[in-house]
């Protein structure tokens, strides 16, 4: 089977199961009593619709109606695949609705309407709209979006935009003010050429109008060539942006262009072209998948080009999620009547602005950077910048009550910003940051158990991710018989330790360890059997500089993984006790649990050191630390030497390491709720903060607690995470799953990234 088929398999399966789909509906409210249930329905439920009956706002008080968008379709342009119709259009919606979430917190109906009728599907939307407190239009092909979004927006009083209009008009417009104010260029002289004539294209080009670009000097081009004056049979929209200069071909509209704005095919562009352009020139290639030139092509052709594209593996990439999730934010949350030309002026004024500001720490380990700064290569915010969300619904929101579109106004803004970066905490952005993070820089990855087929797709993954280089152990013979059966074609090194391949590396790593072990009662006998283990071979690859992280404990009971590794591979400098953590990515945001995995019942000092440990790991993926020390007690409350035990390690803690964010002895309850947290214990290095880090007092109690909340909360875990070891070696809970195999996976590379670094120090 080839990769396409693979690859076209996965989604099918991923849209598939467990179940259809890729969203649901899920109760906000109590329903385990009958008392529960009256409340819910019958007979509770009439006092909130006699309340919307005597004033209709109050919907928003008592119903989903404030966080509700419909994204709505005719499934006549859906993506690349054009008018597929509104049954197909649904996949893309409900995907739609996913983003919606998991960038701005809103839910979604998908909403697919069977009909071209301009008439129809307006009176379809305007029937419906009473549900909704915003409506999102996706997919409709022009020049029928136009007139469908100008007649919703005029007879609804609810936000209505048509995304693929205005989402790349509003992201590349931040992108071309940066990318001018670098070029030292004004907007109302630069000379602008637009490659299509579609929805996108035309939103785009009057958005920058709106700024300042001079119609005059404006050259936009459709499958037909220039559009001119002279020119019959335009459209309204076309008109609009018809020159009166006689050229015809996209090859003389580019002759001293400073912009060129790409929103149609695939490589139209020619080197020739780029070289006749002004100094400076900007260039947005943005169409997908493959930009109208090439962006390596373009960096050699001109040293002096600013280029964006739609694409995620260059630099500035124009993506709508930057914009429609936070612009819509802004405007259900003051209830706002529209989604007018103040608003999207001031999302692109947002999104300009915070592309200027000093990156956080967080953003730049996602993208492996050094350190992002403005410039050309970065004209943009990125996608997973946490800011996004802060940023720009305020500005949005502020612009719906300034142009007195805005039915409810906002007072506090800081305790809006909270609140919105408290929406934030539920979905898995750490584990996208992770695996973004390990594909900038992929390592050789010993998977010391591929002959399990779990570990073989998990595997699989993580080769056609790009996120490591796998090297497989195991028998060779059942690992190419499963790599038959689930088409893993890739060419990978397969390693048998006990075959006659193997036979001259494995003498050679078995005298090696023989070597450093010969004084500790091991014969040359003990090590040459011992390296026939995949887990001491596996392990001196990685000691020998032949692979850079490992993976193995699958199959295997996790005492009986860690102690070759101990044995071979050993502890940091420094590092006087090895740890192991679990990220649980929570509805609340993640949460880091140690140790959950090796020490059975450390005592203040060690657990103290264990602290540290994963602190320094909280920070690997971005976070500051905020530590809470938990026990059965609360600061004191217990003399028992358990609890005295975590109350000696956290004075340990403030008097040596003062800068760290811990407190405790804490109950759990305690470290999670700020609320009472801040009531019962005011004095708290931890009143007032949002704690991501527990830290307990035994094995049990940490490897239970994890567990519990992966099982009852169906909660993504990533770990456990190995802290304190010489090299990048990570032991898996037995019977991992494949996803859990593939997040372990990033972590094994951005361990492996770090310790790169340390040793370049």
């Amino acid at each position: 089977m080839s990769n396409n088929s693979r690859k076209r398999r996965e989604a099918l399966v991923y849209h598939a199961k467990p179940k259809p789909g890729k969203i649901e509906v899920v109760p906000t409210k109590k329903y385990a009593t009958q008392r529960d249930l009256s409340l819910a329905y019958s007979p509770g439920v009439a006092e909130p619709c006699l309340e919307i009956e005597k004033d209709k706002e109050n919907a928003y008080k008592y119903t989903t109606k404030g966080n509700l968008v419909a994204v709505i379709s005719n499934g006549t342009a859906v993506l690349g695949l054009g008018d597929i119709g509104p049954e197909a259009s649904k996949p893309v919606m409900e995907g739609k609705g996913l983003l919606f979430k998991i960038f701005a917190d809103i839910d979604v109906f998908d909403i697919e309407v069977d009909t071209k009728d301009i008439d129809k599907f307006v009176e379809t939307v305007k029937n419906i709209a009473p549900t909704f407190g915003g409506i999102n239009l996706e997919d409709i092909k022009a020049p029928e979006a136009f007139e469908i979004e100008r007649r919703l927006k005029a007879e609804l009083d609810i936000p209505v935009m048509h995304d693929d209009q205005h989402g790349t008009a509003i992201i590349s417009a931040a992108a071309l003010l940066n990318a001018l104010e670098l070029a030292k260029k004004k907007i109302e002289k630069v000379k602008i050429v637009v490659s299509g004539a579609g929805a996108a294209a035309v939103s785009c080009t009057k958005l920058y109008k709106s700024f300042g670009a001079k119609a005059e000097n404006i050259v936009m081009l459709d499958s037909k060539g220039v559009i001119r004056k002279d020119r019959d049979n335009l459209s309204e929209e076309k008109e609009e942006f018809a020159t009166s200069r006689k050229i015809d071909t996209l090859d003389q509209a580019m002759k001293d262009a400073d912009v060129f704005i790409g929103l149609s095919i695939a490589d139209i562009v020619s080197p020739e072209m780029l070289k006749s352009m002004a100094k400076r020139p900007i260039v947005f290639a943005m169409a997908n998948p493959n930009p109208e030139i090439d962006y390596e092509l373009a960096m050699k052709t001109r040293k002096d080009v600013i280029m964006a594209t739609g694409r995620s593996d260059h630099p500035n990439q124009v993506n709508n999620v930057l914009g429609f999730p936070f612009i819509f934010r802004g405007a259900l949350d003051v209830r706002a009547t529209k989604i007018n030309e103040e608003m999207k002026k001031a999302a692109v004024k947002a999104l300009a602005e915070l592309a200027k500001e000093a990156v956080p720490e967080q953003v730049n380990i996602a993208y492996g950077e050094t350190r992002l700064n403005f410039g050309p290569e970065y004209i943009i915010p990125k996608p997973f910048d946490p800011r996004l969300i802060a940023k720009v619904p305020p500005a949005v929101a502020k612009a719906a009550m300034d142009s007195g579109v805005a039915r409810q106004d906002i007072q506090d803004w800081q305790k809006y910003e909270e609140e919105l970066l408290e929406r934030m905490g539920n979905e898995n952005k750490i584990t996208r940051l992770l695996l973004n993070r390990a594909k900038t820089n992929p390592k050789r990855i010993v998977f010391a158990e591929a002959d399990h087929l779990d570990v073989l797709k998990a595997a699989q993954i993580v080769n056609d991710e790009g996120i490591g280089i796998p090297i497989l152990l195991g028998r060779k013979d059942v690992i190419q018989e499963l790599m038959n059966e689930i088409d893993f074609e890739a060419d990978v090194k397969i390693i048998d330790p006990k075959s006659d391949e193997a036979k001259d590396q494995l003498e050679k790593y078995a005298q090696t360890y023989w070597e450093s072990r010969h004084r500790n009662g091991v014969t040359k006998y003990d090590a040459q059997k011992l390296m026939r283990e995949r887990n001491y071979y596996a392990a001196m690859m990685v000691n020998e500089g032949d692979a850079d992280a490992l993976l193995s404990g699958y199959s295997r009971a996790y005492p009986t993984v860690v102690k070759p590794m101990l044995e071979l591979i050993g502890m940091a400098k420094g590092v006087s006790r090895v740890a192991a953590t679990n990220v649980m990515n929570t509805s609340r945001g993640p949460i880091f649990i140690s140790d959950t995995s090796i020490n059975i019942d450390p005592p203040a000092k060690d657990l103290a050191k264990i602290a540290q440990m994963t602190a320094r790991t909280v920070q690997l993926f971005g976070m500051d630390p905020v530590i809470a020390m938990i026990s059965y007690a609360n600061f004191g409350s217990s003399k028992d030497p358990r609890a005295r035990k975590v109350k000696d390690a956290v004075a340990y803690l403030h008097r040596f390491h003062p800068e760290l964010k811990v407190d405790g002895e804490l109950q759990t309850d305690f470290a999670l709720n700020r609320e009472m947290l801040q009531n019962k214990f005011p004095f708290s290095k931890l009143a007032g903060k949002k704690v991501n880090t527990l830290i307990y007092p035994d094995l049990d109690s940490a490897n239970s607690t994890y567990k519990l909340i992966k099982e009852l909360n169906n909660v993504d875990s990533i770990g456990p995470i190995m802290m304190g070891m010489k090299k990048p070696v990570h032991i898996l809970q037995l019977g991992a799953s494949v996803e859990e195999m593939v997040n372990m996976s990033a972590v094994a590379v951005v361990d492996a990234q770090e310790k790169e670094k340390k040793a370049k120090k």
